[in-house]
């Protein structure tokens, strides 16, 4: 199964501002991520995974 960001977030049980803290960036730069508007960095990326406790191979960046 496939998870984009937002499914990924809600499956985790988080928010979009507690997503932010723990990847280190700001609210709205999450949102954009979240909303396709902007590409997230691999360090970002591999930060989300492990927030959110999914692989990232099966995570949609």
């Amino acid at each position: 199964m496939k998870f984009d960001l937002r499914q990924a977030r809600q499956y985790a049980g988080l928010t979009q501002d507690e997503v932010a803290k723990k990847i280190g960036v700001a609210k709205i730069t999450y949102q954009l991520y979240e909303h396709g508007k902007r590409k997230m960095r691999t360090d970002s990326a591999e930060r989300f995974s492990k927030a959110v406790n999914i692989p990232q191979s099966q995570i949609i960046f």
